[in-house]
């Protein structure tokens, strides 16, 4: 009788230790998943002329509300963010100015290729980017359009913009430092 007892006492005690296996082995792989999310971000385009117009001071991610179509058509390559700026409306940050080409296959189903777009951000991001842009002067401009974990995410900056002159200093220190380059190899 004793044995008996004993041996039940032991049974529970094995099948807790495999439970504790299984989840240290489920969070190593949940780490590995997670690496391997972060180089999953692909950049579908730049807003190249925006660091040559502006000054960027500080640069935010942020998600978009898009529907089903526009987000094929970005997958396929086809936005532009050239002439695309955010502000702030009722509390809301929308991007204005993007155009994102229709979807041939969604026919009927299509989206407006150029309305304004809900942009997403924590209450306290919004305040704080938002409520500095509008007291300084300075604009809300989008750098990229990207996929960061299969979701459309752009990111987004508060920049400053630069004079005629600024831009030809630029240029100016940008040649110089190419010709240094040369000169060393």
């Amino acid at each position: 009788m004793q044995r008996l007892s004993l041996a039940r006492l032991s049974l529970p005690r094995q099948p807790l230790r495999c439970k504790i296996l299984s989840r240290m082995a489920k969070k190593k792989k949940q780490q590995s998943q997670a690496k391997a999310a972060d180089s999953d971000r692909r950049i579908v385009t730049r807003n190249r002329k925006a660091r040559y117009t502006y000054d960027v001071l500080e640069e935010l991610e942020c998600g978009v509300v898009l529907t089903g179509s526009e987000v094929k058509s970005i997958r396929d390559g086809k936005v532009s963010i050239e002439e695309a700026y955010a502000r702030v409306i009722d509390g809301e940050l929308w991007l204005l100015g993007a155009r994102i080409a229709e979807y041939p296959q969604a026919n009927v189903m299509n989206h407006e290729p150029e309305r304004k777009r809900k942009l997403l951000l924590h209450k306290r991001q919004l305040k704080k980017f938002a409520e500095s842009a509008s007291q300084q002067g300075l604009t809300l401009v989008p750098l990229t359009v990207h996929f960061l974990r299969g979701k459309v995410k752009i990111g987004l900056a508060m920049a400053k913009g630069r004079r005629q002159y600024d831009k030809r200093e630029k240029l100016k220190e940008r040649s110089d430092r190419e010709e240094m380059q040369q000169a060393q190899r």
